[in-house]
Protein backbone atom coordinates (compact mmCIF):
# COMPACT_ATOMS: atom_id res chain seq x y z
CA UNK A 1 0.00 0.00 0.00
CA UNK A 2 2.75 2.41 1.02
CA UNK A 3 4.65 1.44 -2.08
CA UNK A 4 1.67 2.39 -4.29
CA UNK A 5 1.31 5.77 -2.56
CA UNK A 6 5.01 6.51 -3.00
CA UNK A 7 4.84 5.69 -6.69
CA UNK A 8 1.78 7.94 -7.13
CA UNK A 9 3.54 10.82 -5.33
CA UNK A 10 6.57 10.36 -7.54
CA UNK A 11 4.43 10.46 -10.72
CA UNK A 12 2.61 13.62 -9.55
CA UNK A 13 5.89 15.34 -8.66
CA UNK A 14 7.50 14.37 -11.92
CA UNK A 15 4.46 15.58 -13.91
CA UNK A 16 4.54 18.94 -12.11
CA UNK A 17 8.25 19.42 -12.81
CA UNK A 18 7.76 18.44 -16.48
CA UNK A 19 4.92 20.96 -16.84
CA UNK A 20 7.07 23.73 -15.35
CA UNK A 21 9.88 22.76 -17.73
CA UNK A 22 7.54 23.06 -20.75
CA UNK A 23 6.29 26.48 -19.58
CA UNK A 24 9.86 27.65 -19.31
CA UNK A 25 10.66 26.45 -22.85
CA UNK A 26 7.56 27.90 -24.53
CA UNK A 27 8.00 31.63 -25.31
CA UNK A 28 5.35 33.86 -23.79
CA UNK A 29 6.27 36.92 -25.77
CA UNK A 30 5.55 37.64 -29.47
CA UNK A 31 9.13 38.81 -29.90
CA UNK A 32 10.39 35.47 -28.67
CA UNK A 33 8.01 33.66 -31.04
CA UNK A 34 9.27 35.68 -33.97
CA UNK A 35 12.83 34.63 -33.18
CA UNK A 36 12.02 30.96 -33.72
CA UNK A 37 12.64 29.81 -37.31
CA UNK A 38 9.32 28.96 -39.00
CA UNK A 39 9.34 26.30 -41.70
CA UNK A 40 5.90 26.37 -43.30
CA UNK A 41 5.02 24.93 -46.67
CA UNK A 42 2.33 26.92 -48.46
CA UNK A 43 0.23 25.00 -50.96
CA UNK A 44 -1.13 26.99 -53.86
CA UNK A 45 -4.64 25.69 -54.56
CA UNK A 46 -5.13 28.02 -57.54
CA UNK A 47 -3.13 25.89 -59.97
CA UNK A 48 -3.46 26.91 -63.61
CA UNK A 49 -3.96 24.13 -66.14
CA UNK A 50 -3.96 23.81 -69.90
CA UNK A 51 -5.36 21.16 -72.23
CA UNK A 52 -2.98 18.88 -74.10
CA UNK A 53 -3.79 16.06 -76.50
CA UNK A 54 -1.90 12.86 -75.75
CA UNK A 55 -1.98 9.25 -76.90
CA UNK A 56 -4.10 6.90 -74.81
CA UNK A 57 -3.83 3.11 -74.61
CA UNK A 58 -6.22 2.75 -77.55
CA UNK A 59 -3.89 4.81 -79.79
CA UNK A 60 -6.32 7.70 -79.86
CA UNK A 61 -5.62 11.30 -78.92
CA UNK A 62 -7.38 12.22 -75.69
CA UNK A 63 -7.80 15.54 -73.95
CA UNK A 64 -5.85 15.79 -70.70
CA UNK A 65 -5.23 18.66 -68.29
CA UNK A 66 -1.70 19.46 -67.10
CA UNK A 67 -0.50 22.03 -64.58
CA UNK A 68 1.31 25.01 -66.05
CA UNK A 69 3.37 27.74 -64.43
CA UNK A 70 3.40 30.20 -67.35
CA UNK A 71 1.04 33.11 -67.96
CA UNK A 72 2.23 34.45 -71.32
CA UNK A 73 0.86 32.75 -74.45
CA UNK A 74 4.31 32.04 -75.90
CA UNK A 75 5.52 30.49 -72.64
CA UNK A 76 2.32 28.43 -72.23
CA UNK A 77 2.75 27.15 -75.79
CA UNK A 78 6.34 26.09 -75.15
CA UNK A 79 5.45 24.50 -71.82
CA UNK A 80 2.59 22.43 -73.26
CA UNK A 81 4.56 21.38 -76.35
CA UNK A 82 7.31 20.05 -74.07
CA UNK A 83 4.66 17.73 -72.57
CA UNK A 84 4.13 16.20 -76.03
CA UNK A 85 7.82 15.37 -76.54
CA UNK A 86 8.93 11.89 -75.47
CA UNK A 87 11.52 12.36 -72.75
CA UNK A 88 10.87 16.12 -72.79
CA UNK A 89 11.39 18.32 -69.76
CA UNK A 90 7.66 18.29 -68.93
CA UNK A 91 6.95 14.62 -69.61
CA UNK A 92 6.55 14.06 -65.86
CA UNK A 93 3.33 16.09 -66.00
CA UNK A 94 1.57 13.49 -68.16
CA UNK A 95 -1.42 11.90 -66.35
CA UNK A 96 -1.67 8.15 -65.95
CA UNK A 97 -3.02 6.37 -68.99
CA UNK A 98 -1.45 8.77 -71.51
CA UNK A 99 1.88 9.03 -73.28
CA UNK A 100 3.69 11.66 -75.33
CA UNK A 101 4.00 11.13 -79.08
CA UNK A 102 6.52 13.60 -80.50
CA UNK A 103 9.86 11.84 -81.12
CA UNK A 104 12.53 12.19 -78.47
CA UNK A 105 15.25 14.76 -79.16
CA UNK A 106 12.69 16.96 -80.95
CA UNK A 107 13.56 20.55 -80.13
CA UNK A 108 11.55 23.75 -80.34
CA UNK A 109 13.87 26.03 -82.28
CA UNK A 110 11.60 29.09 -82.11
CA UNK A 111 8.03 30.04 -81.29
CA UNK A 112 6.17 33.31 -81.82
CA UNK A 113 2.60 34.56 -81.42
CA UNK A 114 0.65 37.37 -83.07
CA UNK A 115 -3.07 38.01 -83.72
CA UNK A 116 -4.26 34.50 -82.90
CA UNK A 117 -1.48 32.79 -84.88
CA UNK A 118 1.36 30.72 -83.44
CA UNK A 119 4.41 30.00 -85.61
CA UNK A 120 6.52 27.17 -84.26
CA UNK A 121 9.76 25.85 -85.74
CA UNK A 122 10.82 22.30 -84.79
CA UNK A 123 14.08 20.49 -85.35
CA UNK A 124 14.16 17.76 -88.01
CA UNK A 125 13.69 15.06 -85.36
CA UNK A 126 9.95 15.89 -85.43
CA UNK A 127 9.68 13.77 -88.59
CA UNK A 128 11.59 10.77 -87.19
CA UNK A 129 8.42 8.78 -86.63
CA UNK A 130 6.35 5.98 -88.12
CA UNK A 131 3.95 6.27 -91.02
CA UNK A 132 1.04 5.67 -88.63
CA UNK A 133 2.07 8.49 -86.31
CA UNK A 134 2.83 11.31 -88.75
CA UNK A 135 -0.68 12.72 -89.00
CA UNK A 136 -1.44 12.19 -85.31
CA UNK A 137 1.60 14.28 -84.38
CA UNK A 138 0.24 17.21 -86.41
CA UNK A 139 -3.22 16.73 -84.87
CA UNK A 140 -1.78 16.75 -81.34
CA UNK A 141 0.22 19.93 -81.98
CA UNK A 142 -2.72 21.76 -83.54
CA UNK A 143 -5.27 20.77 -80.90
CA UNK A 144 -2.92 21.42 -77.99
CA UNK A 145 -1.92 24.89 -79.15
CA UNK A 146 -5.44 25.94 -80.15
CA UNK A 147 -6.60 25.00 -76.65
CA UNK A 148 -4.76 28.10 -75.43
CA UNK A 149 -7.11 31.06 -75.06
CA UNK A 150 -6.44 33.48 -77.92
CA UNK A 151 -4.84 30.97 -80.29
CA UNK A 152 -6.80 30.00 -83.42
CA UNK A 153 -4.21 29.10 -86.08
CA UNK A 154 -0.83 27.36 -86.31
CA UNK A 155 2.01 27.34 -88.81
CA UNK A 156 4.45 24.45 -88.33
CA UNK A 157 8.03 24.83 -89.54
CA UNK A 158 10.76 22.19 -89.63
CA UNK A 159 14.29 23.61 -89.66
CA UNK A 160 12.95 26.91 -91.02
CA UNK A 161 10.70 25.51 -93.78
CA UNK A 162 6.90 25.41 -93.56
CA UNK A 163 5.68 21.82 -93.25
CA UNK A 164 3.29 21.40 -96.20
CA UNK A 165 3.67 17.66 -96.82
CA UNK A 166 4.20 14.68 -94.56
CA UNK A 167 7.17 12.75 -95.96
CA UNK A 168 5.99 9.16 -95.34
CA UNK A 169 2.25 9.37 -96.01
CA UNK A 170 2.54 12.16 -98.61
CA UNK A 171 -0.42 13.92 -96.97
CA UNK A 172 -0.55 17.56 -98.06
CA UNK A 173 -0.96 20.10 -95.28
CA UNK A 174 -2.33 23.64 -95.56
CA UNK A 175 0.37 26.15 -94.65
CA UNK A 176 -1.87 27.50 -91.89
CA UNK A 177 -3.55 24.90 -89.69
CA UNK A 178 -6.56 25.11 -87.40
CA UNK A 179 -9.02 22.62 -85.89
CA UNK A 180 -10.64 22.05 -89.26
CA UNK A 181 -7.64 19.77 -89.84
CA UNK A 182 -9.47 17.24 -87.68
CA UNK A 183 -8.39 14.68 -85.11
CA UNK A 184 -8.79 10.90 -84.66
CA UNK A 185 -10.31 10.87 -88.14
CA UNK A 186 -13.00 8.39 -89.17
CA UNK A 187 -14.35 8.03 -92.71
CA UNK A 188 -17.84 6.76 -93.44
CA UNK A 189 -18.41 7.90 -97.00
CA UNK A 190 -19.72 6.25 -100.13
CA UNK A 191 -19.37 9.29 -102.39
CA UNK A 192 -17.02 12.23 -102.77
CA UNK A 193 -20.05 14.52 -103.02
CA UNK A 194 -21.79 16.23 -100.09
CA UNK A 195 -19.15 15.25 -97.54
CA UNK A 196 -19.80 16.75 -94.11
CA UNK A 197 -16.99 17.05 -91.55
CA UNK A 198 -18.14 16.94 -87.93
CA UNK A 199 -16.09 16.62 -84.73
CA UNK A 200 -17.80 14.84 -81.83
CA UNK A 201 -16.40 14.55 -78.30
CA UNK A 202 -16.89 11.19 -76.61
CA UNK A 203 -15.86 9.86 -73.19
CA UNK A 204 -13.25 7.27 -72.34
CA UNK A 205 -12.05 5.96 -69.00
CA UNK A 206 -8.70 5.18 -67.43
CA UNK A 207 -9.10 3.44 -64.08
CA UNK A 208 -11.70 5.67 -62.36
CA UNK A 209 -10.97 8.80 -64.35
CA UNK A 210 -12.99 9.95 -67.35
CA UNK A 211 -11.48 11.97 -70.18
CA UNK A 212 -12.70 13.35 -73.50
CA UNK A 213 -11.80 12.05 -76.95
CA UNK A 214 -12.64 14.11 -80.06
CA UNK A 215 -13.37 12.20 -83.26
CA UNK A 216 -13.62 13.97 -86.61
CA UNK A 217 -16.11 12.14 -88.81
CA UNK A 218 -16.36 12.46 -92.57
CA UNK A 219 -19.78 11.36 -93.83
CA UNK A 220 -22.28 11.85 -96.60
CA UNK A 221 -24.78 13.68 -94.42
CA UNK A 222 -25.88 17.22 -95.28
CA UNK A 223 -27.77 17.87 -92.05
CA UNK A 224 -26.74 20.65 -89.65
CA UNK A 225 -23.67 19.60 -87.70
CA UNK A 226 -25.36 20.00 -84.33
CA UNK A 227 -28.02 17.46 -85.33
CA UNK A 228 -25.33 14.98 -86.29
CA UNK A 229 -23.51 15.60 -83.00
CA UNK A 230 -26.61 14.94 -80.88
CA UNK A 231 -27.58 11.88 -82.92
CA UNK A 232 -24.06 10.48 -82.49
CA UNK A 233 -24.02 11.10 -78.74
CA UNK A 234 -27.50 9.71 -78.15
CA UNK A 235 -27.03 6.73 -80.46
CA UNK A 236 -27.39 3.24 -79.03
CA UNK A 237 -24.17 2.13 -80.66
CA UNK A 238 -20.93 4.01 -81.21
CA UNK A 239 -18.61 2.96 -84.02
CA UNK A 240 -15.57 2.72 -81.73
CA UNK A 241 -16.38 0.35 -78.85
CA UNK A 242 -13.81 2.02 -76.56
CA UNK A 243 -15.77 5.28 -76.56
CA UNK A 244 -18.84 6.19 -74.54
CA UNK A 245 -21.55 8.81 -74.28
CA UNK A 246 -23.80 9.44 -71.28
CA UNK A 247 -26.50 11.21 -73.26
CA UNK A 248 -29.77 9.30 -72.92
CA UNK A 249 -30.77 7.55 -76.14
CA UNK A 250 -34.24 9.12 -75.80
CA UNK A 251 -32.84 12.65 -75.60
CA UNK A 252 -34.09 14.66 -78.55
CA UNK A 253 -32.85 17.98 -79.88
CA UNK A 254 -36.02 19.93 -80.63
CA UNK A 255 -34.39 23.09 -81.96
CA UNK A 256 -31.00 24.82 -82.28
CA UNK A 257 -30.38 28.50 -82.92
CA UNK A 258 -27.41 30.85 -82.80
CA UNK A 259 -28.32 34.06 -80.94
CA UNK A 260 -25.76 36.74 -80.02
CA UNK A 261 -22.78 34.39 -80.43
CA UNK A 262 -24.40 31.73 -78.26
CA UNK A 263 -25.73 28.35 -79.38
CA UNK A 264 -29.19 27.81 -77.89
CA UNK A 265 -30.19 24.14 -77.76
CA UNK A 266 -33.70 23.08 -76.81
CA UNK A 267 -34.13 19.45 -75.65
CA UNK A 268 -36.88 17.22 -74.34
CA UNK A 269 -36.73 16.15 -70.69
CA UNK A 270 -34.69 13.01 -71.41
CA UNK A 271 -31.52 15.10 -71.29
CA UNK A 272 -31.97 15.19 -67.50
CA UNK A 273 -30.23 12.65 -65.26
CA UNK A 274 -32.79 13.62 -62.61
CA UNK A 275 -36.05 15.08 -63.90
CA UNK A 276 -37.29 16.30 -60.50
CA UNK A 277 -34.04 18.11 -59.68
CA UNK A 278 -33.53 19.12 -63.33
CA UNK A 279 -29.94 17.92 -63.25
CA UNK A 280 -27.81 17.28 -66.33
CA UNK A 281 -24.69 15.13 -66.03
CA UNK A 282 -21.45 17.08 -66.27
CA UNK A 283 -20.18 14.61 -68.87
CA UNK A 284 -23.23 15.30 -71.05
CA UNK A 285 -22.70 19.07 -70.80
CA UNK A 286 -19.02 18.73 -71.70
CA UNK A 287 -19.45 16.39 -74.65
CA UNK A 288 -22.10 18.67 -76.15
CA UNK A 289 -20.30 21.94 -75.39
CA UNK A 290 -16.88 20.80 -76.59
CA UNK A 291 -18.43 19.44 -79.77
CA UNK A 292 -20.19 22.75 -80.40
CA UNK A 293 -16.88 24.56 -79.80
CA UNK A 294 -15.16 22.62 -82.57
CA UNK A 295 -17.96 22.95 -85.11
CA UNK A 296 -19.33 26.47 -84.62
CA UNK A 297 -17.89 29.95 -84.12
CA UNK A 298 -19.81 30.74 -80.93
CA UNK A 299 -18.84 31.86 -77.45
CA UNK A 300 -21.01 29.49 -75.46
CA UNK A 301 -23.91 27.08 -75.18
CA UNK A 302 -27.32 27.53 -73.57
CA UNK A 303 -29.21 24.31 -72.81
CA UNK A 304 -32.98 24.63 -72.58
CA UNK A 305 -35.66 22.08 -71.79
CA UNK A 306 -39.17 22.92 -72.96
CA UNK A 307 -37.90 26.47 -73.64
CA UNK A 308 -36.74 26.90 -70.01
CA UNK A 309 -33.05 27.76 -69.58
CA UNK A 310 -31.42 25.02 -67.52
CA UNK A 311 -27.69 25.51 -68.08
CA UNK A 312 -25.44 28.11 -69.66
CA UNK A 313 -21.74 27.67 -70.27
CA UNK A 314 -19.05 29.85 -71.78
CA UNK A 315 -16.85 27.68 -73.99
CA UNK A 316 -13.65 29.48 -73.00
CA UNK A 317 -14.16 28.33 -69.41
CA UNK A 318 -14.20 24.72 -70.63
CA UNK A 319 -11.16 25.16 -72.82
Amino acid sequence: MLKKISIRKFIISFSSLFALFLIYLIPNDKKELDSIPQELEYVNTNIETSSVYLMDKYNMLGRAEVAISSKDIVDIAKETLEVLISGGTNEDKIPNGFKSLLPSDTKILSLSYSDGLIKVDFSKELLNTTKEMEEKIVEAIVYTLTSIDGVDKIIIYVEGDILTKLPQTNINLPSTLDRSFGINKEYDISSIKNINQVTVYYINKNNDNYYYVPVTKYLNDDRDKIKIVIDELSGNSIYNTNLMSFLNSNAELISAEEIDDMMHLNFNEYIFSDVEEKNILEEVIYTISLSVCDNYDVDGVVINVADEEIYKTVLKSIE
